[in-house]
């Protein structure tokens, strides 16, 4: 997968069952990062997704609306105060758009990224600057709800996210409701780990960004979610 449309997608957007790869067992001591704003679902379609995740929680994620110029849509889903899962796949009336590989080519759904809140994004910027972090952005991002209120954030991305497993940051506008708020509940999550062969590499970089992230070493970089649902505890994965 291209990094830089990979990057430019989650970027501008604001996850699967049953990860493709078999992970190991992670120790049940791990935490929620305190900063985490939503996790991100990649489908193809995103009717697909939305029975996916309903087929496995009993909760249908509502629609969001559509990225204008960005080839996507999402549903939404509550995981708590302040945090929910964003099902995010192609919007078929955007055709002309270029789609991004990340999620058009997905033969299931699956996690692709997740976002981390801030309430003071310019400062947390020039922070970055002062320890030589690049980074792109803070740039402006918004989407209208069905109920045509808009929706509005700025998000900021890090040029080096260790392939996927930092997260981007997002700061929403005061005027606009947070998601988690109206999207249907029912679901909560309760465990968000990353797994990489680079351990003492993302442990170094975590700090840095002001994160907290519990991290496991594994032969490839990936993400894992534990959602608790009325189904009972579900995983979530890259």
């Amino acid at each position: 997968m291209d990094n830089i449309s990979r990057r430019s997608f989650l970027m501008f957007a604001t996850g699967a069952i049953s990860a493709p790869h078999a992970l190991p067992p992670w120790p049940e001591i791990a935490e929620v990062p305190r900063l985490l704003d939503h996790i991100l679902l990649g489908s193809n379609d995103l009717d697909r997704g939305i029975a996916f995740v309903e087929e496995h929680t009993r909760v249908r994620a509502a629609f969001g609306g559509v990225h204008p110029g960005r080839g996507t849509e999402n549903a939404l889903l509550s995981l708590g105060e302040r945090r929910y899962l964003e099902i995010i796949a192609p919007d078929p009336k955007q055709a002309g758009v270029e789609q991004y590989p990340v999620i058009t080519k997905l033969a299931e759904p699956r996690l692709i990224g997740w976002a981390a809140h801030r309430d003071d994004l310019d400062e947390f910027a020039e922070q970055l600057r002062k320890q030589g972090i690049e980074f792109e952005g803070p740039q402006a991002g918004s989407r209208q709800r069905p109920d045509g209120k808009l929706l509005r954030w700025r998000a900021l991305r890090l040029k080096d996210d260790h392939g996927g497993l930092l997260p981007f940051f997002i700061e929403w506008s005061r005027d606009s409701v947070h998601p988690s708020v109206d999207a249907p509940k029912g679901c909560t999550l309760t465990r968000f780990e990353a797994a990489t062969p680079q351990r003492e590499d993302l442990l170094h970089a975590i700090p840095r960004v002001q994160l907290d992230l519990h991290v496991q070493t594994f032969d490839h970089p990936s993400l894992r979610a534990t959602v608790s649902s009325p189904m009972g505890q579900f995983s979530v994965a890259s």
